[in-house]
């Protein structure tokens, strides 16, 4: 029977040595398959035309602070099980008396274990089950200023390519200016100084242009930056967006953000795991029980048990400051929701605001001033081409046409980004 026992306790140790491994092994295969699906994830190519939505999801998939947060509530989601159970048993073996002669000895060996005489246990457990809550509003509240970050990334570098587009229209208005300068200079009708200011004109331009291209570089390389992408992604055309028909009301927004900010949900989980720690503290007035049981032996009687139970005697004025402390951070935790409060509320109203004046301003440029300054051009060109007008108002009217087109191109980038900081401030996420 020994020897059966004997193999069948090797065959149990052998059978659990290779679970290990092969528990280990898969461990191994599994982060080198999630390390290597994270790098595919990173080095895909983006979506062509990239959209803004589009755009805001790459960013929630691959922005490392998502994962951060991530982490950080799944690390939270553990404080419950950490502060609930009871604290860990202590082993004590203990030589109670060894003769000199070592003819005999007096030992034991017991179990400690302490017993809140309280509801501390699970006041803890509120707290720690609150700043999990707490910590979940993080995801959301990163999700949200990601989110921000590249649609401003996005509409940056959308402003800054409808702006070359802008400048290469007007370099081939210019050219054409030159061409029809050159053509009066040659028929006598002209001066060679017109010549020279339309090929001034020309180098203006070109200049621009070039400065342009840097500055689409720079865009283009915020843009993945705010996307989690590698420096070597290309950045692809931009789709169109189009701008909801209108903003919610003032009053509507200010509601929805009180609903959704993930702030204000931290704020009042913070408020829980205050009030929970009050009651943690208060229950320490109660006393602290301790057990102890466990095997003994004695020169005299011989083997025999033991058992011991004591109480702690808690410090109340120890108790007391830790209530006053805990007491105070509840204020404080309330102070900051009710200001947090008022500036989620501030924001709200003050970003609708800005919607609707960067709505006003488009609309303005669109329907009124741009198509005035396009219609501006064409007469005055055939009348420089026909010898009734200067070089001067020609080239004055395509520069008034480049700057209302640059600032119609501006004001829609404005409200772009207005609107980007609307739903920010209104708790709206553009992806789960």
């Amino acid at each position: 029977m020994t020897g059966v026992r004997s193999d069948g306790l090797r065959l149990l140790a052998s059978v659990s040595r290779r679970r290990a491994r092969l528990g280990w092994i898969t461990w191994v295969l599994t982060s080198l398959l999630l390390a290597v699906e994270a790098r595919a994830q990173e080095a895909a190519p983006l979506p062509s035309p990239l959209s803004l939505e589009m755009a805001l999801q790459v960013a929630r998939d691959r922005r490392a602070e998502v994962a951060a947060a991530r982490a950080g509530a799944r690390a939270a989601e553990q404080g419950p099980a950490i502060v609930y159970p009871l604290e860990d048993p202590a082993l004590l073996p203990s030589v109670d008396h060894l003769p000199v002669r070592l003819d005999g000895i007096n030992a034991s060996v017991a179990v400690e274990q302490r017993l809140p005489l309280s509801r501390l246990r699970r006041y803890r457990r509120e707290a720690a089950t609150a700043e999990r809550d707490r910590a979940r509003t993080v995801i959301a509240r990163t999700g949200l200023d990601i989110e921000l970050d590249a649609a401003a990334a996005f509409f940056m570098l959308w402003e800054r390519r409808e702006m070359a587009r802008i400048v290469d229209e007007q370099l081939a208005l210019s050219r054409e200016l030159v061409v029809a300068a050159s053509a009066r200079y040659e028929g006598a009708t002209g001066t060679q100084s017109d010549v020279l200011r339309a090929e001034i004109e020309v180098s203006r331009l070109e200049m621009q242009r070039r400065v342009l291209d840097s500055e689409i570089a720079a865009a283009e390389a915020m843009l993945r930056a705010t996307l989690g992408c590698p420096p070597e992604t290309a950045v692809p055309a931009l789709a169109p967006w189009t701008a909801p028909a209108a903003p919610p009301s003032a009053t509507a927004a200010i509601t929805t953000a009180k609903e959704r900010r993930p702030e204000l949900a931290a704020g009042q989980a913070e408020i829980r795991a205050a009030e929970a720690d009050i009651r943690a503290m208060r229950s320490m007035y109660a006393p602290m029980a301790m057990l102890r049981t466990g095997a003994a032996y004695t020169m005299v009687g011989g083997p025999g048990v033991m058992l011991m139970f004591g109480i702690t005697l808690p410090r109340r004025n120890r108790v007391g400051a830790q209530v006053r402390e805990a007491e105070a951070m509840t204020a404080m935790a309330r102070s900051d929701l009710a200001a947090m409060q008022r500036m989620v509320e501030g924001e709200a109203a003050s970003a609708q605001a800005l919607v609707l004046a960067a709505s006003a301003r488009v609309a303005a440029l669109r329907d009124d001033v741009v198509p005035r300054a396009e219609r501006t051009v064409a007469p005055t060109l055939a009348g420089y081409a026909a010898g009734q007008i200067p070089l001067v108002s020609v080239v004055e009217a395509a520069r008034a046409l480049w700057s209302v087109q640059a600032e119609m191109i501006t004001a829609q980038m404005q409200l772009a980004i207005a609107w980007a900081r609307l739903r920010r401030a209104i708790g709206e996420e553009a992806g789960p």
